[in-house]
């Protein structure tokens, strides 16, 4: 199993996530995050602009069976990119065990 973790632009979740659902990757969790990045942001107030480096960004959490790496990054990439410096990252790691809560049941079969 693979747990993938992807910070993109708050504006591209809605393509994102029918993205992932498009190949077949329905259950994910997300939270709205603040961090700091390359992307100049700024603000004008009154005719003034002011910088500020802190980004709004969206994190998506998603563990999937390892024949669904590649599609779930796959669907990210091509849905998330606008080819501007700040659309965000991706990050792959393993994933050992996973439990059922419900009925104890382990492995793989806690993704179905």
């Amino acid at each position: 199993m693979k747990k993938i973790e992807a910070i993109i632009r708050k504006s591209k979740y809605s393509a994102v996530k029918k993205a992932l659902h498009a190949v077949n990757v329905n259950f994910f969790s997300y939270w709205d995050v603040t961090g700091q990045g390359n992307e100049k942001v700024g603000h004008v107030y009154r005719g003034v602009s002011y910088s500020t480096s802190d980004i709004q960004r969206r994190h998506l959490s998603i563990v999937v069976n390892d024949d669904f790496e590649k599609a779930t990054i796959d669907a990210i990439l091509g849905s998330a990119g606008t080819g501007e410096i700040g659309d965000g990252k991706i990050f792959v790691s393993d994933v050992t065990t996973a439990y059922r809560i419900r009925t104890g049941e382990k492995g793989e079969e806690t993704l179905k």
